[in-house]
């Protein structure tokens, strides 16, 4: 019995939370009400980014999703919305800065959203960009390269999330050799997601692989969720590598 509790003994906990203060921005969330799965009233959008100032942000750079078939967001819509909750941040005393930008999802018009540009990009041209869950597209690497000779910087959203490359991990491996940089969400740490997406964002972690932490945050369930995430280890190791680029933005 006592074997069988050491090696099913859970992970300590932190006894004091990371103090996500000193992130000082999120690069990923989707507060802009109305226009994809994440808040669909004001009253939404206020409720979380308030709670983003109380978990210590300073500065938001909230990232509806654009895809051809589904959000069909453009500069246009997402630049209006931001300035729209920026109005009623300010009405509300809500202390905390708002800026825009998108997560581009790579489908079939992706490279002509390139090739008619400018897109939206947060600090030194980084581009926020997602894949399909089910598989890669098979012009990945195309892609990737055009961002770059377009003076890009392609930033991946959440990749242990992509459960096909969670028995490859070389593929995550060969997108820094690419210059790609990588954003983990921090509720991955929970095992929200799936407890393989957990496992690969630690090991992505213990190789110092990951350049942006987001929230994703689409509602308050992850909120509940990012009360629970301050007391993880791994949470406190990434923040404290001092590789995470958020602080600089």
């Amino acid at each position: 019995m006592g074997l069988f509790n050491i090696f099913n003994k859970k992970p300590k906990r932190l006894s004091t939370p990371v103090d996500l203060s000193v992130l000082g921005t999120d690069i990923h969330s989707h507060f802009i009400p109305g226009i994809d799965d994440g808040a669909q009233t004001m009253e939404d959008s206020l409720l979380m980014i308030a709670e983003m100032q109380k978990f210590g942000y300073k500065k938001v750079i909230t990232s509806p999703h654009t895809m051809s078939d589904y959000y069909r967001n453009t500069t246009e819509i997402i630049l209006s919305g931001r300035d729209n909750v920026k109005k009623a941040l300010k009405e509300a005393e809500v202390d905390i800065e708002l800026d825009a930008v998108s997560e581009y999802y790579l489908d079939y018009d992706f490279e002509k959203k390139l090739d008619d540009g400018p897109l939206l990009t947060f600090g030194n041209k980084y581009l926020l960009f997602e894949i399909s869950y089910m598989n890669p597209p098979d012009n990945l690497y195309h892609i990737i390269f055009k961002m770059q000779l377009l003076g890009y910087k392609p930033v991946l959203a959440h990749p242990e999330r992509y459960n096909f490359w969670h028995n490859e991990f070389e593929k995550y491996e060969s997108f820094i050799d690419k210059g790609v940089l990588l954003q983990m969400n921090i509720n991955s740490l929970t095992g929200y997601y799936s407890p393989s997406t957990k496992k690969i964002a630690e090991q992505m972690i213990d190789k110092n692989m990951i350049s942006f932490i987001g929230t994703d945050c689409h509602h308050m369930s992850h909120i509940s969720l990012m009360k629970q995430v301050i007391y993880e280890p791994y949470l406190e190791k990434l923040i404290g590598s001092g590789l995470l680029l958020n602080k600089n933005l």
